[in-house]
């Protein structure tokens, strides 16, 4: 069991961990949240021995192996497969030592041991693990050195997962990967036979994998059984007590206050108002649920432009000329379009938003855009290449050159960028904090195509929440490119997938195309039968009429107000006919009770249609 006894930890004068307390039964499967700058990471660096806790301590069994990723991804001439079979140091040790051993009974000793930990079938895993990862054959054997800071955390994964350590530490482990690495990785954890330590902010991973939230929220430590679904039941419920309880406390204190200031003057009543006035300085205040004002997101929303936004016409996109990574691209891309692109990382997702976003010229084919169009294109490399020195108010006023600070301090508001915090380094913000900075200075324009590259990487569980609000009250387009399923669901509504050197529309939802990567619920293959393309499930209804499907219930939406309007302005003529609106002053109650009664049949029937067309689109 892992023993976590108030331990607390300062940081540059600042009490990031207070007293913090928790117990973690053997083999559970935790996850560790908390919102950006709670001290997670910190936490686990104390688990590790890294940083030395001020006060309290940390037990755990003897001999127990933790596993956890250092902060610098692995470099040289090693290839993966070399890198994650080293990364069992004491496997790579026994077959060292058996190569050149001469006591017999210490070599039977070795053998005896390589058995033990499944020795011989270690290179088998690890290209299982590599694989899984997003590795190929070819891959595997490639120097480190030749691959991007992102795929070598993937080689430093798959190394600690290969090691298979008694308490595995794992900080964000998903960042680095697509969609279809993370849905493999969720399977490996749910099977991992020793105990677990996750942060992570994926909703789905944390449903999917874990047992427990560990919950770090003001420096203190609190323990849910369950996944995270099962913890915001519990947490909501423990809000409305601390809510109730709190105000049950405010108004006892409000009662003593009074009796205190009424009676203290008073020699007869002047001892009970004292014994008062102690039960006053005694009563521990219920803190109230810890709430942050500052959790914003809110896009600026774009002037209108006719459709289509972007039209692609055979187009073909690369970086090298003669060798297109993508071809006969065909895509339209309207005001109201919200699309997300699946695919494997390396085929062509980032590529193919670059295009959209004119940083990469058409090949072949043909890229026409509106000439109005402003685009807002948000990556990871922005988040990274702010300047550490500066405050957010300095950077939004360089790219803002020529408006007013009022302008520019309002932009910054709409992303929780006011007061104080409009003037902190950068390189004091969390990475959170970094995420909504950069996503505040690529929409200053108001752009009207949002193109976010994986837009959630460090932003916690509330602050995805909150971004996929504004993506859905957001007025223009987005093309979104992201390894979370929540979010994918909840804002787009057409899937575009990126493979073999093509974008095609998918027919499916996000379920369906998770159920293609995991070889859940696939048609059995006849003989006989011409093969489906790989990863279009077949659909009731196509993007095209989905999209058109919604657009009838806006227009029934829009039916109903108007008819709402037009029964209020009739109720009110009946009313008060000197104040009616002029259309109506001059008819009599007759004739307004009989358009009144129209109208209430009109919106009877646009409310049944507007049912019938939500059941249509839910199904």
């Amino acid at each position: 069991m892992l023993t976590i006894s108030g331990i607390t930890v300062r940081l540059g004068g600042r009490t990031i961990l207070d007293r913090a307390t928790a117990s973690v039964p053997d083999g559970a499967r935790v996850g560790l949240i908390g919102r950006n700058g709670a001290g997670k990471s910190t936490l686990m660096k104390a688990l590790i021995g890294e940083i030395e806790p001020d006060d309290g301590s940390i037990e755990l069994p003897r001999r127990t192996r933790i596993g956890y990723i250092a902060q610098e991804a692995p470099a040289g001439t090693a290839t993966p497969f070399e890198t994650v079979l080293a990364g069992d140091a004491e496997r790579a040790a026994l077959m060292a030592e058996s190569e050149t051993c001469t006591d017999p009974h210490r070599l039977a000793d070795v053998h005896e041991r390589l058995i033990a930990i499944d020795a011989y079938t270690a290179e088998a895993r690890a290209a299982r693990i590599l694989i899984g990862l997003g590795f190929d054959e070819a891959m595997q054997a490639q120097p480190l050195d030749s691959f991007s800071g992102g795929w070598k955390m993937r080689v430093a994964l798959a190394a600690l997962l290969f090691s298979q350590p008694d308490l595995l530490l794992l900080d964000e482990p998903s960042n680095h990967l697509d969609l279809e690495a993370t849905l493999w990785l969720e399977n490996f954890l749910r099977a991992y036979p020793g105990t677990l330590l996750v942060i992570s902010h994926e909703r789905d991973l944390l449903n999917n994998v874990v047992d427990h939230i560990l919950h770090l929220q003001g420096g203190k430590l609190t323990l849910y059984a369950g996944g995270y679904d099962a913890f915001e039941r519990q947490r909501a419920e423990r809000m409305a007590q601390l809510a109730a309880a709190k105000a049950a406390q405010d108004a006892q204190r409000a009662k003593l206050e009074d009796y205190v200031r009424r009676n203290s003057a008073r020699a007869s009543t002047a001892k009970q108002a004292q014994s008062r006035a102690k039960m006053l300085a005694k009563m521990q205040p219920v803190a109230a649920m810890i709430d942050d004002p500052s959790l914003s997101f809110d896009f600026p929303s774009p002037q209108e432009l006719r459709p289509p936004l972007i039209t692609l016409d055979k187009a073909a996109v690369g970086y090298s000329e003669g060798q297109p990574i993508l071809r006969r691209l065909n895509l339209r891309i309207d005001p109201d379009d919200r699309i997300a692109l699946l695919g494997r990382n390396g085929n062509g997702k980032t590529t193919l938003a670059r295009l959209l976003a004119g940083q990469l010229p058409a090949m072949e084919g043909t890229m026409q855009c509106s000439g109005k169009l402003a685009i807002g294109y948000f990556t990871q490399y922005q988040v990274e290449e702010l300047a550490g020195g500066d405050t957010p108010l300095l950077h939004m006023t360089r790219a803002m050159a020529g408006k007013t600070p009022q302008a520019v301090r309002g932009q910054l508001g709409r992303f929780g960028f006011s007061g104080p915090k409009a003037e902190t380094p950068v390189a004091q913000l969390s990475g959170g904090e970094r995420a909504r900075l950069a996503l505040a200075l690529v929409t200053r324009d108001a752009p009207h195509l949002l193109i976010l590259d994986e837009p959630t990487n460090h932003l916690d569980v509330d602050a995805r929440e909150a971004l996929v609000q504004a993506l859905n009250d957001y007025q223009g387009a987005v093309i979104l490119i992201s390894h979370d399923r929540h979010m994918v669901e909840l804002t787009a509504d057409r899937l575009v997938l990126v493979d073999s050197g093509a974008a095609t529309p998918y027919d499916g939802s996000i379920e369906d195309y998770i159920d293609f990567v995991l070889g859940r619920n696939q048609p059995k293959a006849d003989a006989k039968a011409k093969p489906a393309a790989p990863g279009k499930p077949v659909s009731t209804l196509g993007w095209a009429e989905q999209k058109e499907l919604k657009k009838q219930v806006e227009r029934a939406e829009k039916a109903i107000a108007r008819l709402h309007a037009r029964i209020a302005e009739l109720d009110a003529a009946l009313a008060d006919p000197a104040r009616a609106v002029k259309e109506l002053a001059t008819l009599g109650t007759r004739e307004l009770a009989k358009r009144r009664e129209a109208a209430l049949g009109e919106l009877e029937a646009a409310e049944a249609e507007w049912l019938d067309l939500g059941e249509k689109l839910e199904a």
